[in-house]
Order: C-alpha cells, then structure tokens, then sequence
C-alpha cells in the first residue's frame, strides 16, 4: 500500500491538470484565433488594400468603427491573440498614417490612424480578413471630404432586399427625421452629399411602386423641404434636399433606418442652453455582435468605465454614420431595453426595470433608516426674517405669509390695515407654536421629515427644530439662503388733476316807460332828469324792463353797455343794456405722496378731509357724522432678480362734491392695476379724462328767431370743461449699505 500511494498520487495530479487544461480550452475567454501579419498594399482607383492574416479561418467579421476626429479606422477581433507583439508602424502613404495592434485579454484591436476621411469595405477569405479603403476624392472640383460615401454594409452580396414604408416626421428640436422600413438588416446602404442635396443608396433593394413618389415636406418647418424616393437599376435611390445651413447624421437599428436632417443657422438653437448630445462623432458598423462588446467599444472610444450588469444580454446590429458617441449609447440602449446612470466617469447599464427596482431599494433602506435616526434640537438665531416666516417655510406652509398682502385697502378705518402694521411690525411678545402638530396641505414642499418639528419665539427671533442630522444640514441651507435682508423700495406717486374751462354768455334787457312820475309828481320829463336812476324802479311802475334776457355766467359779472332814448314830448323812457362775459379758466392740482416698504409687504399713505355733516334719527336728535375725502396711496412691491419691480397699486384721489339733503356728495377717482416697471424709470397707470359740452339759448318766441334784430330778444350760453386726471408711478430700490437710492 506504501509503494502505491506516490503513484495514485500522481496520477490524480495529471488528471487535475489535464481537466484544468480542457476547462482552460473550452472556457470563453480562451483565444480561439491568432494574429499573425498586418500587411498595406496599394489598390485599384487609388485606394489601400489592408490584409490581415489569421492562423486558422475566420468564423466571424470583426467590430469595426470610425471616429471622424482624428480620422481613424478601428478593427476589434473577439477570442483573438497577437503572435506579432505590441506593433506600432508608420506608413505615410495614401491615407493610412500609421497604425498599431494592441492586445487587451482575448481581444486584439488594430487602429489606423488615416490623414482624410475614408470609407471601407470588409471582406473574408479563409484565414484573410480583407479592408478596401476608399480616401476621399482631391482633385479641382471634386467633392468635399465630407461628402464621401458612408457605407453600412458589405458589398457584393447578390441577394435581393425591399423597402417597406418611407415615413417622415418633425423631432422634438425641429430637425427632419427620414425612417426606412427595411426588409432585412443586411441591406447595403451609402450615403453621400451631392452639391446641396443628400444622395441614400439602398444596395440590391426593391422599391414597392407606391413608394415611388416625390413627397413635399416644407410644411413641417424643418430643415428638410424635399424627399425624391426612386429605383436605379437594381438600388433605389432617395435624394434628400434640404435649405438653409444644416447637418445630418444617420443610424440603422435591425430592419429601421433613421436619418436626421439638424439645422445650423435656426435662431431659435441659440437659445438652447446646451444641446441634447455633445460627445466627439463617431461612425459604427455592427453586425449582429453581442451588446457586451458594442458597450466595450464606446468604452475604449471615451476613455470612461462603462460597467454591464450581469444581465445585459442579446446581439445588436446597428450601423452609425457621424453620431454622437453619447447619442450611439441611447440608441444601444433603447434599442436593447437598458438604461444607465452615470457616476463621475462611472456609468452602470442595466435593464431598465433592474435599475428602478435597485434604486427602489435604496429609498426604501434610507427611509427605514431614517425612521430609526434618533432626533436632535437645535436653535437657529435669524437675523432679517421672522421666526414664525421661517416655521412656515420649513413646514411647506405659505399662507401665514401671504395672508397679510390681501388685508390692506385704501380705508382708514379697516381692520385689514391695522390687522397688517400688527403683523408687520415687530412685537414685543413670545410665542411658541409647534410645527409637528400642523397639518400642512402640501408635504412636498416640506423641509421638514415626517417626525420633525419646529417652534418659534418672537421675543429673540428664534427658530427651534427638532428633527435627525440629516435634516439639519439641508434645514442649515435654507436657513441661509432665505435669511437674508429683504430689499426696500421707495414709491413716488404724482396725480395731476388739470382743468380747461372755456364760457361765453351773451344777454339783452329791453325796457319802455311811459307817464314816468318822479318824486309822486307827473309831468313831462326833461332831458336833465335822465340818469341811471330811471333803470330802476319809481313810481307806480315796478319793472321797468319789458324784456329781461341777462347774461347769466356760471362766475363773476357779466360786463354790460345800456342806450337810453327819451322822448320828453310824450313822456316815454326806453332803455336797452347788453351784457356779455368771456372766461377762459385753466388750473393743475398736483399731489405728490412718497412712501418707503419692504419687499412683499403693502404700504398705505393716507392724506385728506373728514368732512362733518348733520344726521337726525328717528326721535329727532341730531348727530354729526363724517365723510372721507382721501389722497390713498396702497402699494405692494415684488423685486425681481433682474431688478425690475412688480407693483400692485392701488391710489385714490376723493373731493368733495355737492351738498345734499343727505350730507356731502364724494367724487371719486381711482385707478387699481398691476404693473412691472424697471428700477428708477417711470410709468403712466392711467387717466381719466371728461370733457363736458353745452350751447344753451333762451329766447322770446317769434321775436328771438328774427335775423340780427332777434338777438335782442334772446340770450345764448356756450361752455366747454376738460378735466382729467393722470397718474405717474416711480419706484426706486434703496441700496442697504449706502442708505441711499440706487
């Protein structure tokens, strides 16, 4: 049994070691292939010929992709190892640079670095992989570089290919999205710029006669106006014709292919903050390649850590032309149904229902955690605002502090003024309200957690919180960004009051006497005893005017002129006196009032007369009562973060009117508006204007209506008042550290 032991021994050991040897064999990251030479040669029609040569055949294409800056070419062969070492070796010759191969694990990428922009074919012969590379045309009057063809897939493939449907539609930026229903995802498919229009190729592929047509897609408002859909031979062929300055990009997902038109000189781009993709362009052809290896490769493009969850299975074929590699990603991920979160230069992709059941965890966990946090008090001295403010911030509770702009009212015997300087001012008193007791109606507004409470004291504007660690540094924060001076404003109001007041009165008096007696003595009168006297009453007649048509202006004297003839023979006096008054009446009344307030908080400014009039009650006693007749100024400031101010004003102008049997009527005039006015500038609210039109005429009948002689007979009033009332509204913002207006 001794002597046989060494032997079992070692025959155990080989038979480890050739187990190992076979799990080594057929495990997956075992290299199935090799890489034994990388050759360059010079082809037909001034391309490159790159043949690469495997020690066994070729199963599979390897990834290949383009990056547009720098220009590169990049090959990537899974399961495949270097026989030849790290090899970096420079060429300078057509359009290929230099280029390396570099091993990393099972995997073998060789990079060309290419001086212009090329296209390539791939083809596979046994144990040759075959890369034609197509530089872009030099020559006067050739196309751009950017022009030359973007192939999606290999050539020479005979099978036949169709189109489904040809759809169009606007992208949420404005910009042209062209879908192709494909058949297979096989299809061959260039695309080139042609002068101002976009040539697609769709190689070996049928069109359907109903697609055949020229479809008009201006009325989109996208860069795109024109998409011609025809067969050439056995492609079809879509001409693309854009306006404007534009760009495109394009990309195929299994059987859809989608092109982007984008353009370049829309005015409303510069006002994007950012735009939706950023990362540096790249060109990708996949053919049925696993997901893993396609996230590697966007991986070694970006020099980021891209980590796929365990999950994160299938194959994709997708082909990219000039995309965005941040772009590329989302396409690979909604293509696949993933989803990402990025970290710093850490990005986790996972199924989209992995990661929202993982971060579902992880609130869960928090929450239960902060359930079982123990809960700390603290004491928060606030400097500008108050502490009662300040508890109903952090409870998610606003309406104590909007409660008091909707009290005041130009009245000075209301309550909402007095309920508000009560408010507004500061007060001598202590109070203590809890905040964990107060059902607010909106909890997402609340800082603070479900468990948290918070009181106040006015006396010493103290803020108490109760509530876990975690709380208080996002309490802390607020605190600090909401405890801050509040800017005052200074309103000044003028109100002009102008009147325009034009009259013209026109009046006649007409009087005849006879057997005029003087001193109760009649006779003849003689020319000496003619005076003034004789327009007024004596004797037995009372009213020595027959007609009596006086100007009667609404102010002053009428200016007047009288004629007197006297026929002494037959004792008869007549007597004519015209009147007239012209006044032209102009007058401003300005008021000025000012006041000064805080931001947010209304102010009121009162200036005027209690007018006293007599009331009786029903048993006869007697009482004074009064009526106001106000200058109100009510304002309410917002400053906004670009210096512009939000008034809602409201100002009064009261005067006292008639008197009636009820006492003193008001006039009223007010203007109640909202406006936002920059600082310093001034601005007019409104005004009433009231213009007031008469043309009066009394007169004797028949007589009155004779020409010339009627106006004897008559008297005539004209009048014309304006009066109107403006409003100009300055407001200033006063600067805390200078005390001044800025």
């Amino acid at each position: 049994m001794k002597t046989k032991q060494p032997h079992a021994l070692k025959m155990s050991i080989l038979a480890g070691l050739a187990a190992s040897l076979m799990l080594l064999i057929a495990a997956p990251g075992y290299a199935a292939n090799v890489l034994n030479t990388v050759s360059v040669a010079e082809g037909p029609n001034e391309s490159q010929v790159i043949k690469i040569v495997m020690q066994d055949p070729v199963e599979t294409m390897p990834v290949s992709f383009t990056t547009s800056n720098p220009h590169r070419l990049v090959l990537d062969f899974a399961n495949t190892s270097n026989s030849i070492g790290r090899v970096q070796e420079a060429l300078n010759s057509g359009a290929i640079k230099n280029y390396q191969v570099v091993q990393a694990g099972d995997r073998t990428r060789v990079v060309f670095n290419l001086n212009t922009p090329s296209s390539h074919e791939l083809r596979k012969d046994r144990n040759l992989v075959l890369i034609v590379l197509h530089s872009a045309p030099k020559q006067a009057g050739a196309p751009t570089p950017a022009s030359a063809p973007a192939r999606f897939a290999e050539v020479g493939k005979q099978r036949e290919y169709g189109i489904r449907d040809v759809d169009f539609r606007r992208g949420k930026n404005g910009e042209g999205r062209i879908a192709i229903s494909l058949t297979d995802p096989g299809v061959g498919i260039d695309i080139q710029q042609k002068g101002r229009t976009i040539q697609v190729d769709f190689l070996n592929t049928s069109l359907p006669t109903a697609l055949q047509r020229r479809l008009d897609v201006a009325d989109f408002a996208t860069p795109t106006q024109l998409i011609e859909t025809f067969e050439q031979g056995k492609n079809t062929r879509m001409v693309v014709t854009p306006k404007g300055k534009w760009d495109y990009s394009a990309h195929q997902t299994g059987n859809q292919f989608v092109m982007e038109v984008r353009s370049l000189d829309d005015p409303n781009l510069a006002k994007n903050e950012k735009p939706q993709y950023s990362g540096e362009k790249l060109t990708l052809n996949f053919q049925n390649v696993e997901v893993r290896s396609v996230l590697q490769v966007i991986a070694d493009f970006t020099s980021l850590n891209i980590i796929a969850s365990d999950t994160v299975t299938g194959n994709v074929t997708l082909r990219l032309k000039d995309v965005p590699w941040d772009q590329a990603l989302d396409i690979i991920l909604r293509a696949k149904g993933l989803d990402k979160r990025v970290s710093g230069s850490v990005i986790w992709v996972a199924p989209r229902d992995e990661l929202a059941a993982k971060e579902k965890l992880e609130l869960e966990a928090k929450k239960s955690i902060a359930d079982l946090e123990a809960l700390t008090t603290r004491s928060y001295r606030l400097n500008y605002l108050r502490a009662d403010e300040a508890m109903a911030v952090l409870s998610g509770d606003s309406r104590s502090i909007n409660a008091n702009q909707e009290a005041a009212t130009c009245s000075p015997s209301s309550t909402g003024i007095k309920a508000d300087v009560a408010a507004g001012g500061s007060s001598g008193s202590s109070s203590t309200t809890s905040a964990s007791g107060t059902t607010t109606s909106n909890k997402v507004n609340r800082v603070l957690s479900d468990r948290g409470g918070a009181s106040h004291d006015l006396t010493t504007n103290t803020l108490v919180v109760t509530d876990t660690l975690e709380r208080h540094t996002a309490i802390e924060e607020v605190l600090k960004n909401v405890d801050l001076p509040s800017k005052q404003v200074m309103i000044e109001a003028r109100i002009v009051l102008a009147d325009d007041t034009f009259s013209r009165d026109i009046g006649a008096k007409l009087g005849i006497r006879s057997n005029v007696t003087r001193g109760g003595t009649s006779g003849a009168i003689s020319a000496n005893q003619v005076d003034s006297n004789l327009l007024a009453t004596g004797g037995t007649s009372t009213n020595p005017l027959n007609i009596n048509l006086p100007a009667n202006p609404a102010s002053g004297t009428a200016g007047s002129i009288g004629f007197t003839i006297l026929n002494a023979a037959a004792n008869t006096l007549l007597s004519l006196e015209l009147q007239a008054l012209e006044a032209d009446n102009r007058g401003k009344i300005v008021s000025n009032p000012r006041v000064v307030t805080t931001n947010l908080r209304p102010a009121v400014i009162l200036q005027g007369t209690q007018i006293p009039y007599q009331t009786v009650a029903s048993a006869g006693v007697s009482t004074t009562s009064f009526k106001d007749a106000l200058l109100c100024l009510l304002v309410s400031p917002q400053v906004l973060n670009n210096d512009s101010i939000i008034l809602n004003v409201e100002v009064t102008k009261d005067a006292q009117g008639v008197n009636t049997t009820a006492g003193p009527a008001i006039n009223v005039k007010r203007v109640k508006t909202q406006v936002r006015i920059n600082n310093g500038e001034t601005a007019v609210l409104g005004g009433i204007f009231e213009q007031t039109l008469r043309n009066d005429t009394n007169k004797v009948p028949f007589l009155g209506d004779i020409p010339i002689l009627g106006n004897l007979f008559k008297n005539t009033s004209k009048s014309d008042t304006k009066s109107e009332m403006l409003i100009f509204l300055t407001p200033r913002v006063l600067d805390d550290t200078l005390n001044n207006i800025r």
